[in-house]
């Protein structure tokens, strides 16, 4: 090819491959045994040219590469390189990358639970850790040239999301920042505001997997193909993409299918079993085992696969089915290898832990290839699963989503059970961008030719919906950002008042609201001209219509209001009458999910209801918890009771009675029916309607029927013009608001942030007091409440345990509301702090709602939860991990995780607290040796 070549065309060829060779790319390209794509090379180039890049990709594409060369140049140059992720298990993994390429000498962790080699140019922390390092002047910033934020797209998150956006801003000028992302619609919105803060960014956006991805439904014995693709393009699926019309003809036909609802079995329901016996042998498909499945896929080549169920127990279920179906996917010499491996990783697991911790079977699935990996896994089991499953051993893991958050572990085949999921309040459909993190582990680069992502069939499914799913390959990147009170004292602490106020305005968060305006002032505009088109259309020849349409408006706001005021007033009739339940009354539950007889086990009308603070007793009246003749304990709401109630008889409840166990539920709910089931409850007379006897109303009508316009034939129509010139100018100026409140709107939640924190005595115009310099210690969701808590002096003269206790109730939340039964708790001086904590809490929640700062809006400071206290409180104090967890009724993973949230805000209150007169400081310290033990303190990093 070169003889082909003229001599100058050979001298420039030449020229070209000596300055290639001159860069930093060419050697690091030669780390790598395989060639860099377009994208990734671009994204280099433009790192070294000294420009920040934003890198936004597929799942599994090789982002990170160009996170690796930030860490390539900063090395070259003699300068430092943060990789910050989102999560504990993402940086332990990227350290472990990191330390097989480099050396331990040059890479260090810091997160949460570990510091190893702080010191090192390279070093890999969670994103937290960086913001903290931020606030606080550390001195490791000194020579930093390169900070790298995998998995940005964090910044949606509506807990952690601020914490991204905080770094962006605060980092020097003189550091250059690595974005990578998961594909976003709006890349570019971003890069525009990288821009803005970081000086010269490129956005490099691919949207191509590395290797393509084929969608499938299996229903029944046969999988479908979710695309009728053409045949083209290798079969990469780059074409036309249409839903497969057998897919869509089959859901038409099973969909219609009925079945007869009548059928009865000793006058009752066939059970749903027998019912789906039933439609199996009606239907030619069905929704196929979890057994079945993986059965399925082995014999078709397609392992290893990750099943996503959203539950922790349903993948733990998963499991079990697999086990008890007799699945083995390994032979012996790979069991031999697992149980070599997994003794080996789980040597440091105290051997009295391993049965509470199900060591045995979870060792028996992972020798027949099969685990579970959820966030209630002990992490040294997780990490393990991971392990095995990258090396081959472990061919099916039954996951929840949590799996699908940057953690390395692609597979050939991602199997999805069902299209819904529980997000903490309801079940909803999962995103478009939901499927494509999930679908984006199937195929494994190197490895695989193709990916595959499987969708369960399930009774209702619309291929529609799915293609949708997974043609919208995109989402949105929103920000998540607010100020917190940690923020404002340590941003005035630095930069002042005002300059903070700048700086906050420079947020994503802000940048994203003032382009909205934009679109919003659009509207207003054509909303305008709309308002003087149907001002001309309710024009009548009799009279002004206009005043005419507002006597009509005011008489139908009039009645209304009237409406409103009587359902308000029953509705206080009918708190009313709950509060005056007692324990032991015999009640008719009127509607709602558990309509019917019920017994009042306690009124729910708490002793702190007077202080003023906002909680469920202040919005919602007493919620009483009944046993319902159904033997359910519940704890109910006012919704639950439109009409006043009142007792049909009296019961005792035994001493003895325990709402958890269904044995006691199950006497009472007996005695329940014989004592009260034939008594009929009165039915509440409705009162007459307040609007019949109203002056105001009278008055409207009269005026209404004496108005000229009255008499008009075509008054109905002009109404009809006249409603639309209304209800648009009622939208226009919801718009203008929305114009107004999207203005400066982080800096007016940061000014009221700051005057609550000036009523504290935290801050002082632009001086940041010695208070406010210990809640600048503080990080987390309840900082302040910590920090008032060492300025009263509520934890002088706990012990390390209760001190633990105390500090939980700052960290843990429960994944469920749990009503039914208070929380065990320590007694003496710890419950008294605890009690004490919750006092200040009403206080402080109170003062939030005087200065207009809602938790709605993710400001302010939520209620402790009190639930972990006794499981903090019994690790601290030395207890067995079998009694602990057997008590705390919790999973090992979690268990762990709430231990090291504990300790590290441990750690924050030992580095806060006062150093004089004071054992807090002491005690923190000692509390933080005292639950770092057994498998809390294990670690597999460092």
């Amino acid at each position: 090819m070169t003889e082909d070549l003229t001599p100058a065309e050979a001298y420039a060829a030449a020229r070209a491959r000596n300055a290639e060779q001159a860069t930093a790319l060419a050697p690091f390209r030669e780390m790598y045994d395989f060639g860099l794509d377009p994208f990734q090379i671009e994204a280099c180039q433009a790192l070294e040219a000294g420009k920040g890049v934003l890198v936004a990709a597929p799942t599994g594409s090789g982002k990170t590469i160009v996170g690796e060369f930030a860490v390539h140049l900063a090395l070259r140059q003699g300068r430092k390189c943060f990789y910050t992720t989102p999560i504990k298990a993402l940086s332990n993994q990227k350290y472990a990358d990191l330390v097989k390429r480099y050396g331990h000498a040059k890479v260090g962790l810091l997160t949460g639970d570990n510091s190893v080699n702080g010191d090192a140019p390279i070093i890999v922390m969670t994103t937290e850790v960086l913001r903290n390092m931020l606030y606080a002047g550390s001195q490791a910033l000194s020579g930093l040239g390169y900070v790298v934020m995998d998995e940005v797209h964090y910044l949606s998150d509506r807990f952690r999301g601020a914490v991204w956006e905080e770094v962006i801003i605060h980092l020097p000028e003189s550091v250059t920042l690595v974005s990578l992302s998961a594909t976003v619609s709006n890349a570019e919105e971003f890069g525009d505001w990288l821009d803005t803060v970081r000086g010269d960014t490129e956005v490099i956006v691919s949207e191509s997997r590395p290797v393509p991805l084929w969608q499938h439904v299996l229903a029944g014995r046969r999988m479908y193909d979710l695309f009728e693709e053409e045949t083209d393009h290798g079969g990469r699926g780059a074409s036309r993409r249409e839903v497969n019309p057998d897919l869509l003809r089959l859901a038409r036909t099973e969909n219609s299918r009925t079945y007869n609802p009548r059928d009865r079995r000793r006058g009752k329901m066939v059970r749903e079993a027998d019912r789906e016996r039933e439609r199996r042998a009606r239907s030619r498909i069905w929704t196929p085992g979890r057994p079945e499945v993986i059965e399925r896929l082995d014999a078709e080549g397609l392992l290893p696969a990750i099943t996503f169920i959203f539950s922790r127990a349903g993948c733990e279920s998963a499991v079990q089915q697999c086990l008890y179906a007799g699945l083995r996917l390994n032979d012996d010499e790979a069991r031999r290898r697992v149980r070599e491996i997994v003794e080996e990783r789980t040597a440091s697991i105290p051997r009295e832990d391993l049965h509470v911790l199900g060591y045995y079977e979870w060792l028996e699935g992972l020798e027949r290839g099969i685990a579970a990996h959820h966030a209630g896994m002990l992490p040294t089991f997780k990490e393990v699963v991971e392990e095995l499953f990258v090396r081959g051993f472990v061919k099916a893991v039954f996951a929840t989503e949590t799996l699908a958050l940057g953690i390395n572990m692609p597979a050939r085949t991602v199997i999805l059970e069902k299209l819904v999921k529980w997000n903490g309040e309801q079940h909803a459909d999962i995103t478009p961008g939901e499927y494509t993190q999930l679908t984006g582990r199937a195929g494994r680069r190197g490895i695989d030719v193709e990916g595959h992502a499987v969708v369960l069939w399930q009774r209702g499914m619309d291929p529609g919906h799915l293609a949708g799913l997974a043609g919208t390959r995109t989402y949105p990147l929103r920000s998540s950002f607010k100020p917190s009170y940690n923020m404002a004292v340590n941003l005035v602490d630095q930069f002042g008042r005002h300059r903070s106020r700048e700086l906050l305005e420079t947020s994503f968060a802000q940048f994203q609201a003032d382009r909205s305006v934009v679109g919003i002032s659009r509207q207003v505009q054509k909303n305008e001209e709309g308002l003087q088109g149907y001002r001309e259309g309710m024009t009548c020849h009799l009279g002004d219509f206009e005043e005419y349409a507002r006597l009509r408006r005011e008489l139908k706001d009039r009645e209304t209001e009237l409406a409103k005021q009587g359902a308000a007033q029953r509705r206080a009739q009918a708190a009313a009458s709950l509060e005056r339940l007692k324990p032991g009354d015999v009640i008719h539950v009127p509607t709602g999910k558990f309509a019917g007889l019920a017994l009042v086990l306690d009124p729910g009308v708490p002793a702190g209801r007077t202080n003023g603070h906002r909680g469920f007793e202040h919005h919602d009246g007493p919620r009483p918890l009944v046993l319902t003749a159904e033997r359910q304990v519940k704890r109910l709401a006012s919704i639950d009771f439109p009409v006043p109630v009142e007792p049909l008889e009296r019961m005792r409840i035994p001493r003895s009675f325990n709402p958890r166990s269904p044995q006691s539920r199950r006497d009472l709910a007996s005695a329940l029916r014989s004592k009260a089931g034939h008594i009929n409850p009165e039915r509440h007379r409705k009162q007459r309607a307040a609007a019949a006897d109203d002056r105001e109303i009278a008055r409207l009508r009269t005026e209404i029927r004496a108005h000229p316009c009255h008499g008009c034939d075509e008054r109905e129509d002009h109404a009809r013009w006249a409603e639309r010139y209304y209800r648009l100018q009622r939208d226009t100026r919801q718009l203008e608001r929305r114009i107004e409140g999207r203005t400066n709107t982080i800096a007016r939640t940061f000014d009221r942030i700051v005057a609550l924190l000036t009523e504290l005595d935290y801050l002082r115009d632009d001086q940041v007091t010695d208070d406010g310099k210990r809640l600048a210690r503080l990080y987390g969701e309840l900082d302040l409440l910590a920090s008032e808590c060492l300025r009263e002096g509520v934890w002088e003269g706990l012990n390390p345990a209760e001190l633990a206790a105390c500090v939980s109730a700052l960290v843990f939340e429960a994944r469920q509301a749990d009503d039914a039964v208070a929380p065990k708790l320590p007694t003496g001086r710890a419950k008294a702090a605890l009690a004490e904590m919750v006092r200040i809490w009403g206080r402080l929640d109170a003062l939030e709602e005087e200065f207009k700062l809602h938790q709605a809006e993710g400001v302010g400071q939520r209620e402790p939860d009190l639930g972990f206290a006794w499981a903090a409180y019994q690790w601290a104090s030395d207890k067995g991990l079998d009694e602990v967890l057997r008590e705390a009724e919790m999973p090992a993973g979690d268990f762990v995780r709430w231990c090291k949230q504990v300790i590290d805000v441990l750690g924050q209150i030992a580095a806060a607290a006062p150093r004089e007169n004071s054992t807090v400081a002491k005690n923190a310290r000692k509390a933080v040796d005292s639950l770092l033990r057994g498998v809390v303190a294990y670690s597999s990093v460092g």
